[in-house]
């Protein structure tokens, strides 16, 4: 085991025993699939609550999406990111360029090696449990791999335990509940689809 992974199993432990975060499958079962897992983004602790809440065997290939210009900032980020989670880095400022994909290329490279992928569409934390306007990646990767689930998930409280701004977290409860395979309609206009995923995914908040 490298010293990343040893770091990854204490990190995973640790916000288990903070958050006892409880993994909720209400729409899908915990299969070894490739899964797009799309999650409301409120914290810094929401990919590690949901990366720890999958089983072992999921852990080892969901990699999650990181915005580049905040986890290349400095040594130690670059190593939590890169060493501890694999993180797929983006430039989220080219999200909503739709002339081409390009923006979404490490994403697709990562699937296409057999990874899944966990997603903040939101682009950036909220204040609150409010679900923010999706931005077009998850469009530009539903319609790019059509085989690839899309799984909504909802994380309960996380902007409790780690408010935006806040350098320390809150022990709390919170949960994780999964939802129902999507995928990309035949002849699905980008807005449509952006709703409709977003709707799905607050739709969790009160199951």
């Amino acid at each position: 085991m490298t010293f990343g992974q040893v770091i990854a199993a204490v990190t995973c432990a640790g916000a288990r025993i903070l958050t006892g975060a409880q993994a909720r499958w209400v729409g899908c079962a915990p299969l070894d699939v490739q899964r797009i897992y799309f999650a409301n983004h409120t914290s810094h602790l929401d990919f590690v609550l949901l990366w720890s809440s999958l089983p072992a065997r999921l852990r080892r290939k969901a990699r999650p999406v990181a915005a580049k210009d905040y986890w290349c900032r400095g040594s130690l980020r670059r190593f939590v990111i890169n060493r501890v989670f694999r993180g797929v880095l983006v430039d989220r400022a080219h999200f909503d360029r739709d002339r081409e994909a390009s923006p979404i290329q490490p994403m697709l490279n990562a699937l296409d090696a057999g990874d899944s992928l966990i997603l903040f569409p939101e682009g950036s934390r909220g204040p609150g449990p409010e679900v923010q306007p999706f931005r077009s990646g998850i469009f530009h990767l539903a319609h790019a791999r059509l085989n690839v689930e899309l799984i909504p998930v909802w994380i309960q409280n996380s902007y409790r335990v780690m408010p935006k701004g806040s350098l320390f977290p809150i022990p709390l409860l919170c949960s994780v509940t999964f939802g129902k395979p999507m995928r990309l309609n035949e002849g699905e206009q980008k807005p449509e689809f952006l709703a409709r995923m977003r709707d799905s995914l607050a739709g969790l908040e009160s199951v």
